[in-house]
């Protein structure tokens, strides 16, 4: 049931997405054969994918029903069919959660709570509300992460806009949308209160995640984003906004705790998921 409600909670996972979530001391052979033995149940369906090359799993109508029964699920979401999985969005869910799955490694290895269920996707976010919240319209961040660190004796529960770029915009197009999330961090209720502090304690950083070309093209795309978001008025008024860059490749390599980033505030230095030159010690 746990491997049902994460494909209903994602979407749609690889064999080897899914054995890196439930089962990563095992062997991907192993793996494909749960995932067929959870198929045979009828819990579980596939379609085979070519970005990336496989399998590509999600779950049935029962299989979702039984996961909402036995507590696996808190409520049903939308069930794709393989058509849907297939879809013009496959590559870039694969992607985002490629990216989550990065931080889940990261925790497991660090005694860290980032669960399978720790990320969500397509995370709406209105920026006004009563009369004015259609006009106003909405940032939708592809995922948020919620992360669950201690350090010095204190816990700190860590949100994060996750922004997920295949290169399919031009690179003007990608601050743009990333520069709304001054506008989210300006939005205010009736009451004049900031509509973010309903869902989180602060305002979450923005980890931008680069895919989909080669690395010297997402290096030119990272620094170029970087210097137009410098210069955008929205955040120079916003300094609360933080903006982090980094590319796939290195995050599933190395992990969040690498000195993989570049952000908004400081280009020039490359930093860790928390803004750290280095990596925390252990605990």
């Amino acid at each position: 049931m746990d491997i049902v409600a994460s494909l209903a909670a994602h979407r749609a996972l690889s064999t080897e997405q899914v054995r890196l979530i439930h089962m990563p001391e095992v062997r991907r052979r192993w793996s494909q054969k749960v995932m067929v033995r959870i198929a045979a149940a009828g819990l579980v369906d596939h379609a085979t994918s070519t970005v990336p090359r496989g399998r590509l799993w999600f779950p049935t109508e029962g299989g979702v029903r039984a996961a909402v029964d036995l507590g696996a699920l808190p409520r049903a979401p939308r069930v794709l069919d393989a058509r849907e999985a297939l879809g013009p969005l496959q590559a870039h869910t694969f992607a985002v959660n490629q990216s989550a799955i990065a931080f889940l490694g990261a925790a497991r290895e660090r005694g860290d709570d980032f669960g399978p269920l720790a990320w969500r996707h397509e995370v709406v976010h209105p920026l006004a509300e009563g009369a004015r919240r259609r006009r106003a319209g909405a940032v939708i961040a592809d995922a948020v992460l919620s992360y669950v660190r201690a350090s010095g004796g204190k816990v700190f529960v860590e949100h994060r806009f996750l922004e997920l770029d295949r290169a399919t915009l031009a690179v003007d197009g990608m601050a743009a949308e990333l520069a709304r999330y001054a506008d989210l961090s300006r939005a205010a209720g009736e009451g004049g209160e900031p509509l973010w502090r309903r869902r989180y304690p602060s305002f979450p950083s923005v980890v931008c995640v680069l895919a989909g070309a080669r690395r010297e093209l997402l290096v030119r795309r990272r620094d170029t984003a970087l210097a137009l978001l410098r210069a955008e008025p929205q955040l120079t008024r916003t300094p609360e906004v933080e903006i982090r860059v980094c590319l796939l490749e290195e995050l599933v390599a190395r992990g969040p705790f690498a000195p993989i980033f570049r952000s908004l505030r400081d280009p020039g230095r490359a930093v860790d998921w928390l803004g750290k030159r280095h990596e925390e010690g252990g605990r």
